[in-house]
């Protein structure tokens, strides 16, 4: 493992857990790649008065706030004051010098604050200044988040700072403009900034709130209850104070021959990244990572090699971390190495190393509690009672006890450890999309 470093960006490493032997004649790679960034906090510009909530990180950040403001906000009522005080908190959590705006969604975007055009810069006048500016905040119109969207894009472009970040709200479903609008709006913001998306009550559609956050390298949940939104907006604020480097790619070279077959985020959460893939060289492909502060993540690479004989040995695949330069070029974070070497040892060709094993299993948990409620959704008992067991049977078997505590509200489970459960003939509204929209959270390895 080789770490490279500069003062202006916090420190990389990359660490690989694999299996590195394979049978004559075996092809397929597999390796859990755990990248952590430590030494946030100390990058950029000092801040001359730090806001007391502010919490590391640099005031090199620009964050727009999109507020949904659909006519469905006022039912109830408590849903739009949550919306307001949220956002006040989360302007509150603002650290001095980070440029922000705020945005009315509704069938049309609009900016609320500061109204120029551009980007206010975070001071104790200009909090004030937006915390008074919501009060104009009023339920009414329809709802086309791709407008939105393009507009926070729009604002964020004034600003010249290396991170970038949106945070959206919304209480209903996308109904006032196409999904290939809005698929296109995505497409044009992507790699432009991240942004977290938050579903408040449960009128909403989970795969299109889930879908703007993955599209967008951001965090995705649900908020039943109005009353959590303000504790839940100032944890995002801050979480995204703490960003101190942005566009960050994990960088794969594979040697002639070798294919990549697929490479996932699988910590915190699951998110596929193999068709995100831009070419970066000679056999060499980036994929997204996003912004980082001071955070660990995990992914899994899958790389197909040609098959050789016993006693070979070769580099499978390069990882390594890169960050754009000013000047177009990219500079190396941190690089790992995955290998294969082929034996005739079955007992350490078919060894599956526990990283992997556990990563594979969180995968496929993402997946069965996806189906499962796809086919509760549409009527197949069977089906959907033998997809969500084999997600508790998961569940149990990895620690990932807060999955199976959503689970629990889903089915009655009989037998954890052999996957047995009973549907429950009542799910509440908001259980069954909890489940769905925190499906793909992960747990790391027990030590």
């Amino acid at each position: 493992m080789a770490n490279f470093s500069k003062s202006s960006i916090p420190q990389f490493s990359v660490d690989v857990y694999q299996n590195e032997f394979l049978p004559e004649g075996g092809r397929e790679v597999n390796a859990i790649v755990t990248v952590t960034s430590t030494g946030g906090g100390t990058v950029g510009p000092a801040v001359s008065a730090p806001h007391p909530r502010g919490t590391g990180g640099s005031p090199e950040a620009a964050v727009v706030i999109m507020v949904d403001c659909s006519g469905s906000m006022d039912y109830p009522a408590t849903k739009m004051r949550g919306a307001r005080e949220a956002t006040a908190a989360a302007i509150d959590a603002l650290r001095d010098g980070v440029r922000f705006a705020v945005v009315d969604g509704t069938h049309v975007a609009r900016e609320v604050y500061p109204k120029t055009g551009g980007l206010a810069v975070a001071d104790e006048r200009t909090r004030a200044e937006a915390r008074q500016a919501l009060r104009s905040l009023s339920a009414g119109g329809g709802t086309a988040i791709g407008t939105w969207l393009r507009l926070a894009d729009a604002l964020l472009a004034t600003a010249d700072v290396p991170i970038r970040h949106g945070i959206l709200l919304t209480d209903g479903r996308n109904e006032h403009e196409s999904p290939e609008a809005l698929r296109e709006a995505l497409d044009a913001c992507a790699g432009r900034f991240t942004c977290d998306a938050r579903g408040v009550g449960t009128d909403w559609e989970v795969k299109e709130v889930t879908g703007i956050a993955s599209a967008l390298l951001g965090t995705a949940d649900i908020v039943a209850d109005p009353a959590g939104l303000a504790a839940d907006f100032t944890q995002m604020m801050e979480s995204a104070m703490g960003k101190e480097v942005a566009d960050v790619a994990l960088r794969l070279w594979t040697p002639m021959g070798a294919r990549v077959a697929f490479v996932k985020q699988v910590a915190p959460n699951v998110e596929e990244l193999t068709e995100r893939r831009t070419e970066a060289g000679p056999r060499a492909g980036d994929y997204p990572t996003g912004s980082w502060g001071d955070e660990s993540r995990d992914y899994h690479v899958c790389v197909e090699v040609a098959p050789a004989g016993i006693g070979q040995e070769m580099l499978a695949a390069r990882v390594s971390l890169v960050v754009p330069e000013p000047d177009g070029s990219v500079r190396p974070l941190s690089q790992g190495l995955v290998r294969a070497v082929w034996t005739d040892d079955m007992s350490a060709s078919t060894s599956i190393n526990p990283q992997v094993a556990h990563y594979t299993g969180q995968e496929e948990l993402a997946q069965v509690i996806q189906q499962g409620l796809d086919a509760r959704k549409s009527g197949d008992v069977d089906g959907a009672t033998a997809k969500l067991g084999r997600a508790v049977q998961l569940a149990s078997a990895s620690g990932n006890e807060d999955t199976a505590k959503l689970l629990a509200k889903v089915v009655d489970v009989v037998d954890a450890a052999a996957g047995t459960v009973r549907l429950k003939a009542k799910v509440a509204e908001a259980d069954e999309m909890t489940l769905e929209t925190r499906s793909t959270k992960t747990v790391r390895v027990k030590k």
